[in-house]
């Protein structure tokens, strides 16, 4: 597939640049312009973490964006794809689709759709896997802890790299060691250690209106639960979000107690290998995601 770097949209002639060279607060601006929660600083960690474009007018307006992100050589996700309301029915988002798709050649690619975006994936030959909801609020000041844990509940240490990214080559598709990395330096985390090993772990980290915990990966729902609580804890009166496949199970459950309702819903999407080949209940121990580090990221 080639790129192609112009584009005539309706009386629209838009050029394609690379994401990076940009300016950041109109960056900001359209995401602001769809709704999307993204602070300036979030823009500037996923411009950091993955590679991606622009569409700019005649007069430098950012109009439309995409971004993808390389785990490894074989695979990356998809986000970030935004395009301004009057131009969304223009073929804007297609356009910068297939830019994407022409960098990331032969990898398998994930993403996670909102509702007006599925069928521009389908017609690319995405199929669809799962939902993900988006689960936030604020938590009450008089949130408790749940009962004991089984194992040591302790911080994330800089040495705790290898083995959060063991686990989470089990749970995940591809290698996100590098992600991983990124996201310690800007967040807390939480490890549930047995016998020496990390068998669950969470991290959270500034986002939007407030913070956002992901990803978190856990063989069951007690470990996830385990996990996850801490940062409920530290944030009680505050805003959280969590962005999970679980739909009914004891962890949403607990996460509907922590006051964080259903806010919205996006759609799981795969091009080759499957994004979310498993979830609880179906893995027999296994590790899965429970919660994802961001619908951008998986």
């Amino acid at each position: 597939m080639r790129k192609e770097t112009h584009f005539r949209l309706e009386t629209y002639d838009l050029v394609l640049a690379d994401i990076d060279s940009v300016d950041l607060d109109k960056l900001h601006a359209l995401s602001v312009g769809v709704g999307w929660p993204h602070r300036r600083d979030d823009w500037q960690a996923l411009r950091g973490a993955g590679r991606g474009f622009a569409a700019l007018d005649k007069i430098g307006r950012i109009v439309s964006s995409a971004m993808w992100f390389p785990y490894g050589q074989d695979y990356a996700t998809v986000g970030m794809v935004i395009t301004s309301p009057r131009l969304q029915a223009f073929g804007a988002g297609r356009w910068l689709m297939d830019a994407v798709m022409a960098e990331t050649g032969s990898r398998d690619l994930g993403l996670n759709a909102t509702r007006e975006a599925r069928r521009l994936y389908r017609d690319l030959g995405f199929s669809i896997e799962r939902a993900v909801y988006q689960r936030q609020g604020e938590v009450p000041e008089e949130f408790r802890q749940p009962g004991p844990v089984k194992g040591l509940l302790r911080e994330i240490e800089p040495g705790d790299l290898s083995g959060l990214s063991a686990l989470d080559r089990l749970a995940f598709p591809a290698d996100r060691a590098t992600l991983l990395d990124a996201l310690l330096e800007i967040s807390a985390g939480t490890a549930l250690v047995r016998d020496g090993r990390i068998v669950a772990f969470s991290l959270c980290r500034p986002f939007g209106r407030g913070h956002v915990i992901g990803p978190v990966i856990a063989e069951n729902d007690a470990d996830a639960i385990a996990v996850v609580a801490p940062h409920v804890a530290r944030h009680a009166g505050g805003f959280l979000r969590i962005d999970t496949r679980q739909k009914e199970s004891a962890f949403a459950n607990f996460l509907g107690r922590c006051g964080l309702p259903v806010y919205d819903t996006v759609t799981t999407m795969s091009l080759g290998r499957p994004y979310a080949p498993l979830e609880s209940g179906e893995s027999g121990g296994w590790p899965v995601v429970y919660g994802l580090a961001s619908q951008t990221l998986g």
